[in-house]
C-alpha cells in the first residue's frame, strides 16, 4: 500500500482537520473544571494509568498463564504494547495522540482472569442475569466499579474517550436500534441511555487506529511468545507467505544471527510492514470520504483506518496459524479447562454465600440486592481478580485447586 510521506504528521505538530479536538469535546458526564495545563484527552489518559484496573493487568493472562514464565506478555505488556502502536499511528496520521493512547490503554480493562477463558466461564455463569463482555465491563469499571474520586464513581472520562472504549471495533447497533452482532451489551445500553454514546456510528478516527493496533500488537507478539514457548517453530511460520518472506529477508541479510535477534529482527519488520499497510489504506480512504470534522469520520459509514485487502488476507492466515497451534493446543486447553473450572467454582461459591469473598466492601453492598444484581455484583468482583488472586481464592475455599502448567 502506497503512503503519501508528505501528508505524515511526524514532527508537524499539527492535528488533521479530522482528528478529534480535545478542546472542543462534547464533555463528561459530571461536568468538572478544565486544567490550564492538560487537555481532556490528556486527563483521561493520565486517570487512567492511575487505576487499580491498570495495575491489575500486570497479573492477567494474555495467552501464556503467569507460571509459565516471566519473559511472556502478560495483558499489562500487550496493553502497553498497543498503546505505543496506536500513538505512532495516531501522529503519522495527524490524531490526537493522547486520545488513541487512552483508548488503547483501557481497551482491555474488563478482561478476567485467565484471559477469554475466564470471559467464557463467567458469560456461561451470568447467561440468566443478561451474560458477560469484557467490553461492556471495561465500561462498568471506567463508569462506576474505580472509586477514586470524591465527586463520581468511575473516571469521568470524556464522551469520546467512551465512545472510544465502546464501538473501537465498529457500531454496535443499526440506525433501527438492532444489535449488529447480537444484543448490545445490557451495561452498554443502559450506560448510553443516560449518556448517549451514538452506537449506531463509528468512532473517531483516534479509537479505530487502537483497534488496528491491537490487531497488529497480538499478531506479532503472540507468535514472538510462540516462539519462545515451542509451541511455534519458524518451519510452522513458513506456511504463510507473509511470514515466510520476512524471514527469508532477514536470512538474506543476516544468514548468521542467533534465534533471539533473528527473531526480533522479523518481528519489527512485521509490525512495520503492517502500519504502514494501515497508514496508506487510511490516506487513501480519507481522500475518498474528505472529511472535514471528526463527526464526518463517524458517520462515514465505513472503517477509515483498516488492513488492505492483501494484509487482511494476511491477518487471516496468522490468526489461523495462532489457534491451530498455539490457542488449541492440547495443553493450552487442559490448562484453559482448569482456568475455567477456578472461575466457575468460585461464581457458584460466591453466589451461595457472598460472606465469602474477601472484601468488606463487596460483601458489604451485596445486601438487598435481589438475585439478577447479586449475581452481576459477584461477577464484577471476579472479573477484577488476577489470575494469582483467583488461584489463592480457589485454594482457600476447595480441596484441589487445578494446575495451571
Amino acid at each position: 500500500m502506497t503512503i503519501d510521506s508528505s501528508a505524515l504528521g511526524f514532527g508537524s505538530g499539527q492535528r488533521a482537520i479530522y482528528a478529534a479536538d480535545p478542546w472542543n469535546s462534547r464533555g463528561r458526564l459530571f461536568d468538572e473544571t478544565s486544567s490550564p495545563t492538560r487537555s481532556d484527552f490528556q486527563r483521561d489518559r493520565d486517570r487512567i494509568v492511575h487505576t487499580t484496573a491498570f495495575r491489575r493487568l500486570k497479573h492477567k493472562t494474555q495467552v501464556f498463564i503467569g507460571p509459565d514464565g516471566d519473559h511472556y506478555r502478560t495483558r499489562l505488556t500487550h496493553t502497553i504494547e498497543v498503546a505505543q502502536i496506536a500513538r505512532a499511528l495516531a501522529r503519522a496520521l495527524k490524531l490526537d495522540e493522547d486520545l488513541a493512547e487512552g483508548v488503547a490503554l483501557v481497551h482491555d480493562f474488563g478482561h478476567t482472569p485467565f484471559g477469554h477463558t475466564g470471559e467464557d466461564a463467567l458469560d456461561e455463569m451470568l447467561k440468566p442475569y443478561g451474560g458477560f463482555d469484557h467490553n461492556a465491563q471495561s465500561l462498568r469499571i471506567v463508569t462506576k466499579l474505580e472509586r477514586r474520586y470524591a465527586d463520581f464513581d468511575g473516571l469521568n472520562l470524556t464522551w469520546e474517550a467512551l465512545e472510544g472504549l465502546v464501538k473501537h471495533n465498529g457500531p454496535l447497533m443499526t440506525k433501527d436500534g438492532e444489535g449488529i452482532k447480537g444484543p448490545v451489551p445490557l451495561p452498554i445500553r443502559d450506560y448510553s441511555l443516560i449518556h448517549d454514546l451514538h452506537l449506531s456510528s463509528h468512532a473517531s478516527l483516534e479509537a479505530q487506529v487502537a483497534a488496528i493496533s491491537d490487531d497488529i500488537a497480538y499478531n506479532t507478539h503472540d507468535i514472538d511468545d510462540g516462539l519462545r514457548s515451542g509451541f511455534l517453530t519458524y518451519e510452522m511460520l513458513e506456511d504463510v507467505p507473509f511470514l515466510a518472506g520476512l524471514m527469508k529477508e532477514v536470512r538474506d541479510k543476516y544468514p548468521h544471527l542467533d534465534e533471539d535477534r533473528f527473531t526480533n529482527e522479523m518481528m519489527r519488520r512485521q509490525i512495520t510492514r503492517m502500519v504502514e499497510d494501515v497508514i496508506g489504506v487510511t490516506q487513501s480512504r480519507l481522500k475518498q470520504v474528505a472529511p472535514q470534522s471528526a463527526d464526518d469520520v463517524r458517520n462515514a459509514g465505513i472503517t477509515l483506518s483498516t488492513f488492505s485487502e492483501t494484509m487482511a488476507e494476511t491477518d487471516k492466515q496468522i490468526k489461523k496459524l495462532l489457534f491451530a497451534r498455539i490457542y488449541r493446543h492440547p495443553d493450552i486447553m487442559r490448562i484453559r479447562e482448569g482456568a475455567a473450572q477456578i472461575v466457575t467454582d468460585l461464581f457458584k461459591a460466591y453466589m451461595e454465600d457472598p460472606t465469602r469473598m474477601r472484601s468488606h466492601f463487596w460483601v458489604n453492598h451485596i445486601s438487598g440486592l435481589n438475585e439478577g444484581q447479586r449475581a452481576r455484583h459477584v461477577g464484577d468482583y471476579l472479573a477484577g481478580m488476577t489470575d494469582t488472586y483467583a488461584v489463592r481464592a480457589h485454594s482457600e475455599l476447595f480441596d484441589r485447586t487445578p494446575e495451571l502448567r
